[in-house]
């Protein structure tokens, strides 16, 4: 989540829905009207210091020169965000997220040194313009197959009602953003996807 991802203060959001049960958090500032610069810094440190005070892991997006500044616990990357193994090399033994849309890219994100993957999307989303074909939880299915057992997230449309194929098709978790900060009440709207995921997963 980003501060262009919200209709309030992004810091009450991401308290309201690390109150809500959210496990793990990625500063994701991008798009029309996000910031850059010192006020772009700024927030990342706001946000991080509510993470650390509450034992939240906190993820960059993108941005491995950010992830570094602030000794974030990781950095998230898509396929198109440079080289994987460099990342790796970059980062040392911090927390690497890569975006994957089907077995192959799963297979090298495996090898390049990934601690989990990003599947996706699985529906329709508005959050991301440039997204790629949506072919939905059946992608997460044909990686678990083909071995792949680093932990999976799905991500992309993601909202209430629609975890239990994710959840079956093998997903360890689920990422979202509007589904969360664009709710009328943040924690509630992240204690119900918590309580969700928690029936359908065993």
């Amino acid at each position: 989540m980003g501060s262009t991802n919200c209709t309030k203060d992004p810091y009450e959001v991401l308290k309201d829905a690390i109150r809500g049960g959210i496990t793990m958090f990625q500063f994701r500032e991008k798009g029309t009207g996000s910031l850059v610069g010192k006020e772009k810094i700024q927030l990342a440190k706001d946000l991080q210091q509510l993470c650390k005070q509450l034992q939240i892991p906190f993820i960059v997006n993108d941005d491995v020169e950010l992830a570094l500044q602030l000794d974030a616990d990781g950095v998230h990357i898509g396929q198109e965000d440079g080289d994987i193994s460099e990342v790796r090399a970059k980062i040392g033994h911090k927390i690497l997220g890569i975006s994957t849309h089907n077995v192959e890219e799963a297979k090298a994100a495996l090898k390049a040194g990934a601690d989990y993957i990003g599947v996706g999307p699985m529906y329709e989303t508005n959050t991301k313009k440039d997204i790629r074909e949506v072919k939905g939880p059946i992608v997460i299915q044909q990686i678990r197959e083909s071995g792949v057992e680093l932990p999976l997230v799905a991500i992309g449309g993601i909202h209430n009602g629609l975890l239990e194929p994710i959840i079956q098709a093998g997903a360890d978790g689920v990422a979202v953003i509007s589904a969360i900060s664009k709710a009328k009440d943040n924690e509630m709207a992240a204690f119900e996807l918590l309580d969700e995921y928690k029936r359908y997963s065993f």
